[in-house]
């Protein structure tokens, strides 16, 4: 029986020779390319792992930058080419957002804007009017080898549910269709000039839209609508990134086959993660569109959660294997790392890459 416990990854001492962050293999996987080793792939590492990996580290201050630079040493420990970075000081805020978050609420209660006078109303930030210098204090701080990838502060479609409200939204579209494209606009032109921004420098990899676009059985709004409103500035996103010279990953969590093409041949992003076995296994996925775009992570969260360590393990050498002649596959989970998943199966499944060899 093979046994997993926190203490497989070392917090307190560098990674192998072997395990050194190289961003090169996140590259060659996102042209859909094989890997010289195995390589990991995470959207969001909850805090509680991020304070087990680096609980031997000290740290001299609890600043917005130190927190960053911890959420960088965990990725390195834990055997990642890169770090996940949101927005360090820019973000538009919903009435829901400004909650105490100690309930559930539902995106329809308190609706940010209703109509044209709100929206008029409503304080938009601007991207160009935050400081970007945290780029470059974490540039003198990641590792050699390492990469950020940088997200901007909310998925465009989510965005503007929050802001709206998903059943307010839908009376929108056939309401005010014309106030629906202006507020998707609206916060599209500045996530766009949020990217263009954070593009520019070294430290950047690649970039990241999480925008979820469905629940199990469809996308939230129809396809045309979709098609519409939210894809075109997507490919403006995809667009800037790749002028930039850095590939752009989708993360959406729903059943968003019908729009599949649209992500992989008129977007055209370079990855796809978040899988969920109720809707698609990953290892279906890889199987549809391997060549056609990267696919990342994929080990269902509910599955993390409810397998032992071992089962873990084996699935995703499992997986590793279905992909190691063709490529074009990091291992990860289905969508990110929460509190409620055992450490330990975290763990099992990273030691599926970080113990073998393609």
């Amino acid at each position: 029986m093979i046994r997993f416990h926190a203490d497989m990854i070392k917090a307190e001492t560098d990674l192998p020779p072997d395990r050194a962050p190289d961003f090169t293999n996140l590259l060659k996987i996102l042209r859909k390319e094989k890997p010289s080793r195995p390589t990991l792939f995470e959207f969001i590492l909850d805090k509680f792992v991020i304070v087990h990996l680096t609980r031997h580290i000290e740290y001299d201050a609890n600043t917005s930058l130190i927190k960053m630079k911890r959420i960088i040493d965990a990725y390195r420990i834990a055997g990642y080419d890169y770090a996940t970075m949101g927005s360090a000081n820019y973000a538009l805020k919903s009435n829901k957002q400004r909650r105490d978050g100690t309930s559930s609420t539902s995106l329809n209660d308190d609706p940010t804007i209703t109509d044209r006078k709100s929206f008029a109303q409503y304080p938009w930030a601007e991207p160009d009017d935050v400081d970007y210098n945290w780029l470059d204090d974490l540039a003198e701080y990641l590792p050699d080898g390492m990469k950020l990838m940088v997200h901007a502060p909310d998925g465009l479609f989510e965005t503007v549910l929050k802001l709206v409200g998903h059943e307010n939204l839908c009376y929108m579209l056939a309401d005010d269709p014309e106030l629906v494209e202006a507020l998707f606009a609206a916060v599209g032109k500045r996530y766009l000039r949020y990217y263009e921004r954070c593009a520019q420098y070294e430290a950047v990899g690649v970039l990241m839209q999480d925008d979820d676009w469905g629940f199990n059985t469809q996308t939230f709004l129809s396809v045309n609508d979709m098609r519409k409103y939210v894809i075109p500035w997507h490919i403006k996103f995809a667009e800037t990134a790749h002028k930039a010279g850095k590939p752009i990953v989708l993360h959406s969590c729903g059943n968003i086959a019908r729009l599949m093409d649209d992500v992989i041949d008129t977007i055209k992003y370079d990855g796809k993660h978040s899988y969920e076995d109720n809707i698609m296994p990953v290892e279906e996925a890889y199987d549809k569109y391997q060549g056609k775009i990267a696919i990342l992570g994929g080990i269902d969260v509910d599955y993390l959660c409810r397998s032992t360590p071992e089962q873990i393990y084996y699935r995703s050498c499992a997986m590793l294997d279905r992909a190691k002649e063709k490529g074009g596959y990091a291992l990860g989970s289905g969508n990110s790392i929460p509190y409620y998943v055992p450490l330990q199966n975290y763990l099992a499944m990273n030691a599926a890459a970080l113990m073998n060899r393609l």
